[in-house]
């Protein structure tokens, strides 16, 4: 019960709630419930040392025991806000204290404990965090105790240290024995406060993670280009390439290769990240995809702009293997995903390196001295048309195992000079089927690839599989 003062008339307010602090959280909640008003109620005990007077009119240092009470109403809400009124002996503690503390731990640290048991949370997912547990919350918490000790003068924070302890194991206890009810009245109502938890975690999880990544995105897009750019000295967009190098070895070489008026040179180590399996987060995270969208300098995403783009041609240069097929896709995959508009106007190739080198034995004056084939067959091929013809070649054929083992000028003259080199120009035709084709080969469900691979053996052409 309540009692106002009188106003300026002379009349008396009361309120009045038959239902006791139950009543009152009902009243207090702004939004729908979604589980019951819960009570509860338990007690403990403690130990302080006080000043006690002894016979003799002296002050004692004397521990006493003391008792404290607890009586806590709670509900979840459809809404977000959470709404906690607190009391001490029926004074309200507007600033919270030690058993507003006990309560929002044990609120917490119980949700956390059901939700492992019961596998809402994934092994992976990091524990709720107390706004993620009192999310939608309105509760009252009261305590009754002998003696309570407040901080300041306005006694509006409860200051005793042990309230937080007994708070927390009453709510704790309650609350769980509520949690892991197997009435079908109390078990739909707990997993409904347990998914509004998990739901509330994930939601601030991704609303921080989209932050980093804008925050990632906003500094990559602003920063200095990469020191390990190899940059060309033309201006002219339309004119210049930027190769995408696998490997330092192989840079080397390429440096050595390249025209540097118009080709500029970016090395990779290794594999880079599968894009299609990963966040935009983890994607900015990862050096070598931040360092090709930065050295591109057009944005990625949404906000790719290709005007601003700094290279007319993006050119990957991998080994002629399966290992260099599977960075190529990665690639791919990046682009396609972050920088579509440079694949949808057809500015993205692949470099074709020859696989095979046939040194043919005394060529006439100008003529070529090499003969280079870019698959085992062209390889069979080549050597039966030169045996046909009465070329002579050197019987040991050098098999480029990576682009490292080409010199300057072999790599120039094969994959770099725009006067005799093969590009592969890669295009979409059908983006729906690219969309689909992406996921099937690139994407987390092992499934379908596996039973893609499997009904595709049958019919595969294996003289063009890179070997």
């Amino acid at each position: 019960d309540g009692e106002a003062g009188e106003d300026a008339k002379g009349t008396t307010e009361i309120f009045h709630y038959d239902g006791g602090i139950g009543e009152f959280c009902e009243f207090l909640a702004p939004d729908r419930p979604i589980c019951d008003v819960l009570r509860l109620q338990g007690e403990g005990t403690f130990k302080e040392t006080v000043p006690v007077l002894d016979d003799r009119g002296h002050m004692i240092p004397t521990e006493v025991k003391r008792d404290l009470r607890v009586d806590v109403a709670l509900r979840w809400g459809t809404g977000y806000d959470t709404t906690v009124k607190s009391f001490v002996n029926i004074i309200a503690t507007p600033k919270g204290g030690t058993h507003v503390a006990g309560f929002e731990r044990a609120v917490t640290r119980t949700l956390n404990e059901v939700l492992r048991s019961s596998k809402l949370l994934r092994v992976a997912e990091d524990d709720i965090v107390k706004d993620d547990a009192l999310e939608g919350l309105t509760a009252v918490v009261t305590v009754r105790l002998a003696e309570p000790q407040f901080e300041g003068q306005t006694k509006e924070v409860l200051g005793t240290s042990a309230a937080t302890r007994i708070v927390g194991q009453v709510v704790a206890k309650e609350l769980k024995a509520f949690l892991t009810s197997t009435k079908r009245d109390d078990k739909q109502q707990a997993r409904a406060v347990l998914e509004k938890a998990v739901a509330a975690a994930r939601t601030r999880i991704a609303a921080r993670q989209h932050k980093e990544a804008q925050r990632r995105k906003t500094a990559l897009e602003s920063s200095a280009l990469p020191a390990k750019l190899a940059d060309c000295r033309s201006d002219d967009v339309d004119r210049s390439e930027l190769f995408i190098v696998e490997g330092d070895s192989a840079l080397g070489t390429a440096k050595l290769a390249r025209n540097s008026e118009f080709q500029a040179l970016l090395p990779i180590r290794g594999k880079i990240l599968n894009v299609q399996k990963s966040s935009v987060s983890d994607m900015l995270k990862n050096a070598e995809c931040s360092a090709i969208i930065q050295v591109i300098g057009a944005g990625s995403g949404r906000t790719f702009d290709i005007d601003q783009a700094r290279y007319g041609k993006v050119i990957f240069l991998a080994d002629a293997d399966v290992d260099g097929a599977h960075i190529r896709c990665l690639l791919l995959t990046l682009f396609q995903r972050y920088m579509r508009p440079m694949v949808e106007q057809g500015r993205v190739f692949s470099a074709v390196p020859p696989l095979h080198r046939i040194e043919l034995i005394n060529p006439p004056r100008g003529r070529e001295k090499y003969r280079y084939t870019y698959s085992d067959a062209e390889l069979r091929d080549t050597l039966r048309e030169l045996t046909d013809r009465g070329i002579r070649f050197k019987e040991s054929i050098q098999r480029y195992k990576g682009l490292g083992e080409m010199d300057a000028d072999q790599l120039a003259e094969t994959t770099m000079d725009p006067r005799h080199r093969t590009l592969r120009r890669i295009n979409i035709h059908d983006l729906e089927a690219a969309e689909a084709a992406f996921a099937l080969l690139m994407g987390n469900d092992v499934a379908p690839r596996r039973e893609f691979i499997a009904s595709s053996a049958a019919v595969l052409d294996r003289s063009r599989i890179d070997t």
